[in-house]
């Protein structure tokens, strides 16, 4: 069978159909794939047997729009070869080009296909380059279609649909007069020196730079040799750009150690294009990956003498690039480049110095990306990625790594499977956030294990490896990242893991990042699930790491009904009085006692133990579910506010006295401390000073993953809550009293989140720097030992890196500066038309997304 493969595959190239991987999907090895449905039979034909598929009925015909339209989405997705497709498209598109449908609607649809489905860009342009040959109008129509989306999408910098629509041009390359795209990249350049003349930390112009470096490879492959001097002078002019670094860069790294033994150095990504490129130009500009398409051979007359060729080439369409240029409805930031498997001794994937890697992955990036609406369709298109590049490109998929080791020898193909986990990871992994909320990634690599688990499923393994064994090196938020990612994979894989290779971490301190790892995905999934249950998946050697009581699945104790517990009598009169919604009268009187009680031991502050049993006692009567203690903070809100405000360390309490009630399941606390912000009986400072201030002791509490998720929780309200107000003042239509009530909101509000940043660098730097106080006192008392100090002093410098990233990110989105420049260019936007209560909408809408997006950060 697989000789036979070859075979076919080497013949398919020799037509001129070396278009794409084409494969069998219905291989005896293909069982795991991500199958499609056999064709549905048609009505059987009475008077045929029943082998036979009932004739198309008369009157039924396929409309030519609707042919159209099918073929070309299915393009590069069939059993055929791309080139024959193509081919088909460009007959039938020729032959109904009369038609006014097709000669609109049909356009629309090619726009979309590029936008949303980037694998097939070069088979879309293949259709418009076979059928230029034909009709030379058809693919003008098309070129000028693609140019209007073209433009909008550069006019409000909206940079990703802009690099697609550039990449189709580039494959048309040899369409185009004169120089075609090189001569645009060339003002696009200029337009980048300009915005690096302003403004050396410039990021714009660092996005512009890496959309002309991808798109280049395109352009080479559809024009050929002729252009490979202009690709040349492009990659001089974009070297300086490409290797210059700004302050932010240092803070974006994956593996933030020095230590030589991390996995791979940094690289910035348009730093890593370039020398990619280079790379590629001393090897002859192949580009063997990407696939060609062969021009039709022309139709000889009934005399055999081929007719005349017609007018094929086409001028390369005008863009106007817009001053000043629109950032786009996202702060942009450099790119880091990360991978899971490259330049290992097995090469699965490309090695870091080949363009293929960054292509390919740019291209299943833009994928995930622009289909993240239907996350089938995108598992769907990653599991048949082979069938998108060029023949040879990878492995059969599926294929053992045992069995690809053997069979790779000499020969250069990569395992697609690791190639999709890769660039999966490589986002869900990116610094400073994400494109998407992480649950998508979530469960985008879930769909993508029920489609091909044989595929997929040893690919994710050997990442997960890789990732634990250099959690040491990890970015802090990237660890809490693939923790939260990890737990949520194996709970819907009935938490299936073989826990057996870890088990020579549990020898390690609680301190060291493998050991607070285990710890941390132990009480992440029992959030997931129960205590019992995740025991019952565990070798014996982790069963002490979960506490025994844990197994009754009871609420905790409630440390009032205990007689020798300081107020234990007013505890247990509070919880009485919540459940029987006791008047506010009743509840203040026991609350007052324990104020005299408090006076009388000396408690200087005695509004801190009767915040503690209060909280403790909502807590007890909310110990159900989330519903019940939704219900108890509705009951005891009030008196609880009236204490707290009178006092810091009170509201301090609150956090404390949740955390202690939970104290065997902190994922429990963290989530109610949320909600307890929500309710506003907490103030975001009152939880960073608590986690950071009253709890941190000698700086262990830093390497516990709740800490850590509760202080970035809190953060993340805040930034929000920031984003929405700036979103509020980038709408055109507001009046000058709105302006006024917005900026008087954003500026006390600058000023909180700056003091929130400072007093958690300030918390964690003496820590870093091994000069806290506790710290010392406990080394020098024996408490500590000499290793414990060091991992305390290596995770306070990973929550620097973390938080430092997250001020300075917070800073490109709220900094006076920043929400000018956003206001110079709304105001240099065209007036809304007439109707403009509908645009207004439009503008609220984009306000209520970008919150959405902000979550994530």
């Amino acid at each position: 069978m697989a000789d036979y493969e070859d075979d076919r595959r080497d013949r398919g190239r020799n037509r001129g159909g070396g278009g794409g991987n084409k494969r069998r999907r219905y291989d005896d090895d293909d069982d795991n794939y991500g199958r499609r449905e056999p064709p549905q039979r048609r009505r059987q034909n009475p008077r045929e047997g029943d082998n036979h598929y009932a004739p198309r009925r008369e009157g039924r015909l396929e409309e030519p729009f609707s042919k159209l339209r099918r073929l070309l989405i299915n393009i590069a997705s069939s059993s055929k070869l791309p080139q024959t497709e193509g081919e088909e498209i460009a007959a039938v598109l020729a032959e109904s080009w009369n038609e006014e449908k097709v000669k609109t609607d049909f356009f629309d649809v090619w726009v979309q296909l590029i936008l949303e489905q980037p694998f097939k860009i070069p088979f879309v342009a293949g259709v418009a380059f076979i059928v230029n040959h034909e009709k030379p109008e058809i693919a003008s129509t098309a070129i000028e279609r693609v140019a209007e989306r073209t433009q909008e999408a550069l006019r409000a910098g909206q940079w990703k649909e802009f690099k697609l629509l550039l990449r189709f041009f580039a494959c048309l390359q040899s369409l185009f007069e004169d120089d075609g795209i090189f001569t645009f990249l060339e003002q696009l350049f200029d337009t980048v020196v300009d915005l690096q003349s302003a403004n050396e930390n410039d990021v714009v112009g660092i996005e512009l730079v890496k959309i002309i470096l991808l798109t280049v490879p395109y352009a080479l492959v559809a024009g050929g040799p002729r252009f490979h001097a202009k690709a040349q002078e492009l990659l001089q002019k974009t070297e300086i750009v490409a290797s210059n670094t700004l302050s932010i860069e240092r803070v974006i790294e994956a593996y933030v150690s020095d230590n030589s033994e991390k996995p791979i150095p940094y690289y910035s990504m348009i730093g890593l294009l370039q020398t990619q490129l280079n790379n590629e130009a001393e090897s002859g500009w192949e580009f063997a990956f990407i696939p060609r398409f062969q021009p039709p051979i022309p139709k000889k007359t009934e005399d055999g003498v081929p007719p005349p060729p017609g007018p094929s080439m086409h001028p390369f369409p005008a863009f106007s690039v817009p001053s000043p240029v629109n950032q786009g409805p996202k702060p942009l930031f450099p790119e880091a480049f990360i991978s899971l498997y490259v330049d290992q001794e097995i090469e699965t994937v490309p090695r870091i110095g080949d363009i293929a890697g960054s292509i390919i992955r740019d291209s299943i990036v833009d994928t995930i990306d622009q289909l993240d609406f239907n996350r089938d369709a995108v598992a769907k298109f990653l599991v048949e990625l082979d069938c998108y590049w060029s023949v040879h490109t990878f492995a059969k998929r599926a294929i053992a790594f045992d069995r690809f080791k053997e069979e790779q020898k000499d020969k250069i193909v990569w395992k697609s499977e690791d190639m999709i986990i890769d660039a999966i990871f490589s986002q869900l992994l990116k610094l400073p956030a994400p494109e998407h909320k992480l649950v998508y990634y979530h469960s985008l690599i879930t769909q993508c294990c029920k489609i091909a688990p044989a595929a997929i499923a040893p690919s994710l393994g050997r990442a997960i490896r890789f990732i634990y064994k250099n959690l040491d090196f990890m970015d802090l938020e990237l660890s809490y990242r693939f923790l939260d990612w990890f737990t949520h994979h194996l709970s819907n894989f009935e938490f299936r893991w073989r826990w057996t290779e870890w088990v020579e971490y549990l020898s390690l301190p609680n301190l060291h990042p493998k050991k607070a790892f285990i710890i941390a995905t132990l009480d992440k999934e029992m959030r997931l699930s129960f205590a019992k249950r995740i025991r019952s998946t565990l070798p014996e050697e982790y069963h002490s790491l979960i506490p025994a009581r844990l197994d009754d699945d009871n609420s905790p104790d409630f440390k009032y009904e205990d007689p020798n517990t300081p107020f234990s009598e007013e505890g247990k009169a509070l919880l009485h009085q919540l459940k029987k919604k006791a008047p506010a009268e009743e509840i203040q009187a026991t609350i007052d006692a324990i104020h005299m009680k408090a006076t009388e031991a000396g408690i200087d502050d005695v509004h801190v133990p009767s915040t503690d049993a209060l909280a403790t006692a909502i807590c007890r009567l909310g110990a159900k579910s989330m519903s019940h203690l939704l219900s108890a903070i509705e009951r005891g809100k009030e008196p609880l506010l009236a204490i707290a405000d009178r006092s810091d360390a009170a509201k301090r309490q609150i956090v404390a006295s949740v955390v202690e009630y939970w104290k065997d399941q902190p994922g429990v606390a963290v989530n109610i401390v949320d909600k307890l912000l929500n309710y506003q009986l907490l103030q975001p400072v009152n939880v960073i000073q608590w986690a950071l201030g009253d709890h941190l002791g000698a700086g262990e509490p830093l390497s516990e993953s709740w800490v850590f998720e509760m202080v970035s929780n809190t953060v993340t309200k805040v930034t929000n809550r920031n984003h929405q107000i700036v979103s509020a003042r980038l709408v055109k239509t507001l009046s000058p009293e709105q302006i006024t009530l917005i900026e008087e909101a954003l500026g006390p509000a600058r000023t909180s989140t700056r003091d929130i940043f400072k007093y958690i660098e300030d918390a964690v730097s003496g820590f870093a720097q091994g000069a806290a106080d506790k710290l010392i006192e406990k080394e020098a008392l024996g408490e500590l030992a000499p290793e414990d100090v060091k991992l305390i002093g290596v995770w306070a410098k990973r929550w620097h890196t973390v938080f430092l990233r997250k001020g300075q990110v917070e800073e490109r989105v709220i900094s006076e500066d920043s929400v000018d420049t956003k206001i110079r260019l709304l105001e240099a936007e065209p007036e809304p038309m007439v109707e403009g209560e509908a645009e207004g909408e439009g503008q609220g809408n984009g306000v209520q997304d970008a919150n959405g997006d902000t979550e994530m950060l």
